[in-house]
C-alpha cells in the first residue's frame, strides 16, 4: 500500500498534468485505498484539495525562491515542491524537516535522484524565509497591480480577477476572491418523505457531525466534521442529498403546480429533478423526466434515484442538444441548468481555476444558446423554462436569458415574490438572480425564470 503522501502526489499530479477531474480521481484514489485510516483520509484530501487551490500562490512563491521558473520544470518535482510547499505554509501540524525529508524521498522514489538536491535546497530555502513569504511587502502591490495582487492572494487566473474588478468594482471583486477558496462546510438538501431537518440534526449529533440550518431554502442544512458521505448512514438511506442552496432554489421558486410535467434536460447528478420530483409529490402529484448525454451521467441519477426511493421520476439518456419532437409543447417546466464555465464553485471544484480560459468561456456560451434553442420548444404556452448556471460570467447568464427571450417568445419574470426573506433584494434590475460566492451564503450561481407568452418562430 503506497504512504498517503504518494497517494496525494499521485492525485494532484493526474489533475494538474494530465487534465484530470479532481473530484473524480480523488474519489477513485480513496475508494481504492478504503484500509487507510480516517486521518490518512482527511490527510490526503485536504492536501489534495489545498494544493490544486492554492497553484497560483504556490507557483508564485516558488519562482520567487527558485532559479527554475515552475513553468520550466519537470512535472513530477514541479509537482512535489507544490505539495510540499502547502504543508509547509497551511498544514501547522507538519514539520517544515518532515516535509522536506518525505520530499527528497518522493523525488528519489520517482526516479529523480538527480534532483533530490535541487528540491531540498528550494524547500529549505522557503522554511528558513516563512516569515518573508507571509509578510504584505512580499506580494504583488494591490494598488499598482489589482488583478495580479487577487490573482496570487486568491490563488485565480489574472484574466478572471480581471474581470471581476471590471464587473463589479474592486471592494466586491475581493469579496468574491475569497469566496472562491474552499470551505470545508457541506450543504445537503432533506428528502423530506423520509426524514426532517430537524430529525436528521438530531441523528447527527450524536455521530459527532455538526449540523446547522440553511440560509435560504427550507429544508437545508450545512454539514461538517465526517469522513465520508458514503459511510454515513443516513445519506445510504436516501434521508439527505448533496446540493447547494443556490441550486435547491431552481426547484423551489420554479412555482410547480399538482399535476405538472417538467423536464430536467442537464440533470446529473439529479438534485434538481429529485427536489422537482419532491416538490410535486408534495402538491399531490406530477412527474419528472431527468436526461442527461452520456450513460455515466444516467446512471448517477438512477443511483441517487433508488436511494431516495423517488417514484414519479424517469431517467433517459438523450443529448440536449438534439431537439425532441415528442416532447414539443408538452413541459409545464424545463429545467435548464446547463454546462457552464463553474466559476461559481471553484471552492468545490478547485481545478477549474486553471482549467478554465475566456475562449472557453466563450464556447459554453454558445453551447448554451445552442441547447436552449433545441429545448425551449418543449415549453407550453405560458410555462417555465429555468434557466440556470454555476457560474458569475454575464456572457453565459444574462446575455443568453435575454437571448432566449428575444429570440423564443419568452418573457422573464421577476423573481422578487419567489425568493426567501434574505434574498428579496438581490434581483438584478432585468428580474435575474446573481448569487456570488463570498457575498452570499451560497456557490456563486444564477437563475433566470423565463416564461413563454408566445409561440417562437
Amino acid at each position: 500500500m503506497e504512504q498517503p503522501r504518494e497517494l496525494a502526489f499521485q492525485i494532484i499530479y493526474r489533475v494538474a498534468e494530465k487534465g484530470e477531474y479532481s473530484h473524480i480521481v480523488l474519489s477513485e484514489v480513496l475508494e481504492e485505498a478504503k484500509e487507510l485510516e480516517k486521518r490518512d483520509r482527511a490527510f490526503i484530501t485536504r492536501l489534495c484539495e489545498g494544493t490544486l487551490e492554492r497553484i497560483f500562490t504556490l507557483d508564485y512563491i516558488l519562482d520567487r525562491f527558485s532559479k527554475i521558473k515552475t513553468r520550466k520544470m519537470k512535472p513530477v518535482i514541479r509537482t512535489i515542491l507544490r505539495m510540499s510547499l502547502y504543508q509547509m505554509l497551511y498544514m501547522d501540524r507538519v514539520p517544515d524537516s518532515a516535509v522536506c525529508n518525505e520530499a527528497v524521498k518522493l523525488t528519489k522514489k520517482k526516479g529523480f535522484s538527480v534532483l533530490s538536491g535541487f528540491v531540498n535546497g528550494v524547500l529549505r530555502t522557503m522554511a528558513r524565509n516563512k516569515t518573508e513569504i507571509e509578510g504584505d511587502g512580499f506580494y504583488p502591490d494591490k494598488v499598482a497591480e489589482p488583478s495580479r495582487f487577487l490573482g496570487v492572494r486568491c490563488s485565480l487566473p489574472e484574466w478572471l480577477c480581471d474581470y471581476f474588478i471590471k464587473t463589479y468594482g474592486m471592494e466586491r471583486a475581493e469579496q468574491i476572491a475569497a469566496g472562491c477558496l474552499r470551505n470545508p462546510v457541506t450543504t445537503v438538501r432533506v428528502n423530506e418523505t423520509k426524514s426532517s431537518a430537524e430529525f436528521l440534526k438530531e441523528r447527527f449529533s450524536h455521530k459527532g457531525i455538526t449540523a446547522e440550518t440553511g440560509a435560504y431554502v427550507p429544508g437545508s442544512l450545512q454539514i461538517s466534521g465526517y469522513d465520508s458521505l458514503e459511510q454515513i448512514e443516513e445519506f445510504k438511506e436516501g434521508m439527505f442529498q448533496v446540493q447547494d442552496e443556490s441550486s435547491m432554489l431552481v426547484a423551489y421558486m420554479a412555482g410547480f403546480r399538482k399535476g405538472d410535467f417538467v423536464v430536467d434536460v442537464c440533470a446529473a447528478p439529479g438534485g434538481k429533478a429529485l427536489h422537482a420530483a419532491q416538490l410535486l409529490e408534495s402538491l399531490g402529484g406530477g412527474r419528472v423526466l431527468a436526461r442527461d448525454l452520456s450513460k455515466g451521467k444516467t446512471d448517477l441519477i438512477e443511483e441517487n434515484k433508488a436511494r431516495f426511493g423517488t417514484k414519479n421520476l424517469t431517467v433517459e439518456q438523450w443529448d440536449a442538444l438534439k431537439p425532441d419532437e415528442r416532447l414539443f409543447g408538452k413541459a409545464d417546466v424545463v429545467i435548464a441548468d446547463l454546462p457552464c464555465s463553474g466559476i461559481g464553485i471553484l471552492a468545490k471544484k478547485p481545478d477549474i481555476r486553471f482549467r478554465m480560459t475566456p475562449k472557453a468561456q466563450k464556447e459554453l456560451s454558445e453551447l448554451q444558446r445552442n441547447i436552449l434553442s433545441a429545448v425551449h420548444h418543449y415549453v407550453k404556452p405560458g410555462g417555465v423554462l429555468m434557466y440556470s448556471t454555476c457560474t458569475i460570467n454575464k456572457e453565459e447568464n444574462e446575455a443568453n436569458a435575454a437571448y432566449l427571450c428575444r429570440q423564443f417568445g419568452f418573457k422573464i419574470e421577476p423573481l422578487e415574490n419567489m425568493l426567501p426573506e434574505p434574498l428579496k433584494n438581490e434581483v438584478s434590475a432585468d428580474g435575474t438572480l446573481q448569487l456570488l460566492p463570498g457575498v452570499h451564503e451560497c456557490d456563486g450561481f444564477f437563475i433566470a425564470k423565463c416564461r413563454k407568452v408566445s409561440q417562437s418562430v
